[in-house]
């Protein structure tokens, strides 16, 4: 007769290896779920459909700003704040709205108004000194009832100028 012994469950691996599994599962599972609410970042907004009829809208803004012959440069000096807009074209409105655009987050865009000096320049300053990837859009007013509109894209910290050109 061969007395073996039998070793109870909770000393042998593979019941273990199993539990682990599954409250590693259940670990992680509840891990994405409090990510997921946590940075949500709403990517898909309510009226998308109208959103999406507003491009042709957008697109003759542009256009309009080409027949005007607009163009622009933009520097900002990240030391001192200053914010330098040089527009050339027919129009030269008394202020400019320039929005700053973060691409990932919109927590970080911004509008800064700048106001006409003299001969198409246009001055402000700006609180924090900006980094990395911005797209760029001017308007002679906030909001989509502006008659025109220049767009551009620009990396910071930087001291050279950018452009802000009719087109998407």
């Amino acid at each position: 007769m061969s007395s073996s012994s039998v070793t109870p469950w909770y000393k042998q691996f593979w019941p273990w290896f199993l539990l682990g599994l599954l409250f590693s599962s259940i670990a992680f599972s509840m891990l994405f779920l409090f990510f997921s609410i946590r940075y949500y970042d709403g990517s898909i907004s309510g009226d998308y459909y109208e959103r999406g009829l507003g491009i042709n809208q957008q697109l003759a803004k542009q256009e309009h700003a080409s027949d005007l012959g607009l163009s622009a440069t933009l520097q900002i000096d990240n030391l001192t704040g200053d914010v330098v807009i040089d527009l050339t074209g027919e129009r030269q409105p008394e202020t400019l709205h320039l929005a700053l655009i973060f691409p990932t987050d919109s927590d970080f865009d911004r509008e800064l108004t700048l106001t006409h000096v003299r001969d198409g320049r246009y001055v402000t300053t700006i609180e924090e000194p900006l980094q990395y990837r911005w797209y760029l859009q001017l308007q002679p007013e906030t909001g989509d009832s502006a008659e025109w509109r220049l767009t551009g894209e620009a990396r910071f910290p930087s001291e050279e100028e950018f452009d802000l050109v009719p087109g998407i």
